[in-house]
Order: structure tokens, then sequence, then C-alpha cells
């Protein structure tokens, strides 16, 4: 008879955005470098690598107070196109070797080991171990894989053993593997709900253990049955495949407030170029594409415009050119500008709308493409008219 037994992964890449910048990069190895916006504007870091980490820099914290607390630390823009495309390649692998792959976001994927023991010489923790070393010869990536019976408690284990680690729950131990944790371990335990935890008594998971389900109900209503659930070791076995994309954005909080519309068209061409660009490497086309804008007194617009569906730098630049004129009314700077593109097409859809000229166009973006990666996104525009 099969194993009823459920054998769920987790993989986690270790403060990835940094570690694709040191790739791209190796004089930052072993160094602290945060990945995120400039420090003299409104910049916040994105990822920090753990020798930042060990200065008190975490993620979401403004840069400039990452500045103070690591004087010597290297600051990194950073490119999320190149994230996009380390994460997909990553995707792509993994589900070579794994059955169902779901992804959590673009640093995390959960994948369904369950009727793989033979496959893997039955010895599953050992295959973990061998993925980690294939993630990291393959993409130069630093990860922590978990196993478990279930989501919650496989990401739980991968926190524990971060950066680098590898960690097996087996199964009939949750219970025991979560007892001395904190409370905060537990996913969606968050700042305000571990107060009202520990106000109650409830420090360790453990305190949650011993516990009844309408205790926890009455303290944090139905978020409390949940949480007495996972305290308990169960969780979801069910991962969900990959969604269909809807949408391709990118947007740019200004380090100062901008009212120039040269400036403004300069950042809208160089949203516009990522999103394109986006677009042709997932080879998908959009039919709507929306423009973004936020003032400086926090009011947030949003204009958008359906054309003949496109991946092509100069018909979306002049249309959110176009879309800049009509919006931009008040006299007012700006502090955030974005570019989305929706009602996504695939390629293969629209082959039998192709003519000549629109190959050769398509030819020559592919061409700008290559270009771009080999010397740099700002070496070659195409959508200025």
């Amino acid at each position: 008879m099969p194993s009823s037994k459920r054998f769920i992964a987790h993989l986690d890449l270790d403060c990835f955005f940094v570690s694709v910048e040191r790739i791209k990069d190796p004089s930052l190895n072993g160094k602290p470098v945060v990945v995120g916006g400039t420090p003299t504007g409104r910049g916040v870091v994105a990822s920090a690598s753990y020798e930042a980490r060990a200065f008190g820099v975490r993620s979401a914290m403004p840069t400039a107070t990452a500045l103070r607390l690591c004087p010597h630390l290297t600051i990194v823009r950073g490119r999320y196109g190149d994230y996009t495309k380390y994460s997909n390649k990553l995707y792509q692998r993994i589900m070579e070797l794994a059955p169902v792959v779901e992804r959590a976001s673009i640093d995390e994927m959960y994948f369904d080991l369950t009727g793989c023991e033979v496959l893997y010489n039955n010895d599953l923790p050992g295959f973990i171990k061998r993925l980690q070393r294939i993630v990291w010869d393959e993409f130069h990536l630093p990860c922590t894989i978990s196993l478990a019976s279930n989501k919650v408690i496989a990401k739980i284990a991968a926190q524990t053993v971060k950066p680098a680690g590898t960690i097996y729950v087996p199964h009939g131990t949750e219970q025991e593997f979560l007892a001395p944790l904190s409370v905060d371990a537990i996913p969606g335990v968050g700042k305000k709900t571990g107060e009202v935890l520990r106000k109650k008594g409830f420090h360790l998971i453990s305190d949650l253990q011993k516990t009844s389900r309408e205790k926890l109900e009455r303290v944090l209503g139905k978020h409390g049955i949940w949480i007495h659930e996972v305290a308990n070791g169960f969780g979801s076995d069910e991962l969900s495949t990959e969604h269909e994309r809807k949408s391709i954005g990118n947007e740019e909080t200004f380090a100062k407030d901008i009212a120039d519309k040269n400036e403004l068209q300069r950042i809208i061409l160089s949203l516009t170029e990522e999103v394109c660009s986006s677009l042709r490497y997932r080879h998908l086309k959009g039919r709507t594409f929306t423009l973004k804008l936020r003032y400086s007194d926090f009011q947030t617009i949003t204009r958008a415009t359906t054309i003949e569906p496109t991946d092509d730098d100069g018909i979306v630049f002049k249309t959110m050119k176009e879309l800049l004129e009509m919006s931009y009314t008040r006299h007012l700077p700006l502090r955030l500008l974005g570019v989305r593109a929706s009602h996504l097409m695939e390629e293969e859809q629209l082959e039998l709308q192709l003519f000549p000229g629109d190959q050769k166009r398509t030819n020559m973006l592919d061409a700008v493409d290559k270009i771009r990666k080999k010397f740099g996104d700002d070496v070659i525009h195409v959508g200025r008219q």
C-alpha cells in the first residue's frame, strides 16, 4: 500500500538579491551589502547580506538608517529583472526534479516529493542536501532547504537553520520540534499578534500547545484557531502550481520630488524599457498599459489605455508620454511614477498576425535585449521618438 505520509520541501534563497549582485560583482563577497534605494532620499533596504545584518541592518529599513548603523556599507541599486531571470531559471530546474512545484515568492518555493522516495534512494533528507549543492554548483546561489509533513512546518523549520542549512522534521515529531520555539516563529504572528500572545502568557509554542483552541479563539478570533493548529503541527500539504501572470510592472519612488517633465519622461522611458524587456523575456505582449502617478501630497492616480498587443519600447513609451500629458494636471511635483502592462497574451497566440515588418522589429528588439544584457541597460535606447 502506498504511504499516506506527505513530504513537502521548502527552498529559501538566502539574501537572494544580494547573492545575485555578488554573482555579477564578486568583489562584494564577504562585505556588508544591501540592495536598495539611495540613502539621500526615501530609499529602503530590499535585501541585506548577513554581514550587514550583524550591524542591525534589516529589510524594509530606510537606507539612510542602514548606513548610520554600518558606515562602511555597500549599497547597490539592483535590477529586479535580473532577479526574476535567476528565479525563473531555478524554478525550471526544480520542476525537473520534483513533480509539483509552487512558487511562494521570487526567492521561495515549495515542492512535493511524495512518491519520489524510490527515485532518490529512499533518502529524501539526503536528497535535499544534494539539491542544495546543485543550486550552488549550477546557479551559485546559497539556499536553505527544509523537509517536513506540510508547508507551514517546512517554512518554520527553514528559518531555524538559515543561512545555507538543511533540516528534516520527521513525521510525528512536529510538536516536539515546535515546542521550544518562540511564538513569533509562526508565520502570521507579527509584532502586534506577538505582543497580544505574550500579554496572555504565551511566549513559546509549547505554551500554545498546552492551551485549548477555544481559548486562543477568544484571544485572537478565527486567527487563533489557525495558530492553534500550526502550534500542534498541522498545516496544508496541498501545493498550487504557478498561476497565470496577470500583469508586469515597475515603479520608482524618487529621492526628491520631481516636477520637470523632461526628467519625468526620462524616468518613464527607463520604466518602459524594463517592462517591455520583461515581456519579451516571458514571450508575452500587453494590451493594456497603465501609468501610475503619486503627487508630493500622496494623492495617487492611475490612467490606462488599451492598444494592439505589443512588447515594443517605442510604442509603449509613446503611449505613456500621452498618458502623462493627460494625467499630470496639478501644479505639484511627483514622488512616484509607475508603468504596468496587463491583459497579457502569449506570442504564440499572435504569430498569425505578424507581418514581415513586425518580424524585423521583433528581431531588432531581441538584439537590443542582448546588447543591454552584455553592456548595461543605458548603452542603447529605442523608445525615444
